[in-house]
């Protein structure tokens, strides 16, 4: 078989052949637009064109480009280990793009994907921006990885971050919690679990328990603060519980938006004399492994981060090999969805001050008790 040539790159993106060895070794890229040079790392993709120094090896492995917004959130890094663990068993190299939830980082990730050398990108979490995310998936195989959405035109590996939600409402309110506040970071539409838990935790107490109240306490985090803070949801959480603690003394539980921010939360109650969980219980989602140290053991949701993190390698390897039965056609999307479910901790307790007869019940969801 013909191998491919700089000249063929040429002929197909319709510039010089000067020009295609330039851009694809990224020499003086400020004399061409935008546009040709998309177009020859589009016509590189599409011939199967294989630099010089990796035609020297028999069997070039390929790289994958996991774009993710933050490395010190031990989901992340327990996420992508795992991605990695998956793709040296499948022969791939990976690279990191950390965006720390830039919008402008995220389209640098998406510009970098384009590049003849990464063969397709993982999404460590749902794009910021999704129509520029859907738009590079026509051109390379892309899986993310996140929560349960149906208007995202890409392949995902899901939770339900919805019923979640739920699951901890249902649960807090068995325990006689009628009031309780919702600790976040950024609550926005760019970051949809977030919502999805927050709407999960309320549609809970408007139909099981509809005398409850949900407060929300959240606090938006810029890109900057991410990249410069490397505490930041543990501060959050922390300075949240405290204007909780001081706006709205009638709540008996917290529900961070993850674990972190919930280590964060947890701090601010110890420092002001409160015992969890006789004074206030406390849940997380994301069930990280410092979640179950001794010291700790948080009431948390488990959310199989190293399944979903394998998982998503596979989808994508079976998108580069065409191997998947699942793939029907280009316009075919492949949605996997992994159940969650609740891990008690000694972080909740019943709320004492319900009903002086009142009894705990079993550490599983219940119906509403109002």
């Amino acid at each position: 078989m013909k191998r491919t040539t700089i000249k063929d790159i040429a002929a197909e993106a319709g510039v010089s052949a000067a020009a295609v060895s330039m851009i694809l070794n990224g020499r003086n890229l400020s004399r061409f637009t935008e546009q040709t040079i998309q177009n020859v790392y589009r016509a590189s993709k599409s011939l199967g064109y294989v630099p010089k120094k990796q035609q020297r090896h028999k069997n070039p492995k390929k790289t994958i480009l996991i774009v993710c917004p933050s490395i010190m959130n031990p989901y992340y890094a327990t996420l992508i280990q795992s991605m990695e663990q998956e793709a040296r068993l499948r022969g791939y190299l990976t690279t990191i793009f950390t965006t720390y939830w830039d919008k402008e980082a995220e389209r640098e990730a998406l510009e970098m994907a384009a590049e003849p050398q990464i063969s397709g990108v993982i999404f460590a979490m749902i794009p910021q921006q999704p129509q520029l995310a859907e738009e590079a998936s026509r051109h390379i195989p892309m899986v993310a990885v996140g929560d349960r959405t149906y208007n995202l035109k890409i392949d995902t590996v899901d939770v339900n971050n919805y019923a979640a939600g739920r699951m901890v409402a249902s649960y807090l309110i068995g325990l006689g919690h009628k009031h309780i506040a919702y600790i976040s970071t950024t609550l926005n539409a760019e970051h949809s679990s977030r919502l999805r838990r927050c709407d999960g935790l309320r549609d809970e107490y408007q139909e099981s328990c509809p005398s409850g109240t949900v407060t929300i306490y959240d606090e938006d985090v810029s890109s900057h603060k991410e990249l410069y803070v490397t505490q930041v949801e543990h501060q959050v959480g922390y300075g949240l519980a405290r204007r909780c603690l001081a706006e709205s003394p009638h709540v008996t539980a917290m529900v961070a938006i993850n674990d972190m921010v919930a280590y964060g939360v947890r701090a601010a109650l110890i420092d002001a004399g409160k015992d969890i969980p006789a004074d206030i219980s406390l849940c997380g989602f994301d069930n990280i492994y410092p979640s179950r140290f001794p010291a700790v053991e948080l009431t948390t949701i488990e959310y199989a981060i190293v399944e979903r993190g394998r998982s998503s390698m596979r989808l994508l390897s079976e998108k580069l090999r065409g191997e998947s039965e699942l793939i029907i056609d280009d316009n075919a999307i492949t949605r996997v969805e992994y159940q969650c479910s609740l891990v008690v901790g000694k972080t909740t307790g019943p709320n004492l001050s319900f009903s002086e007869d009142f009894k705990p019940p079993s550490p599983v969801p219940l119906p509403g008790i109002c």
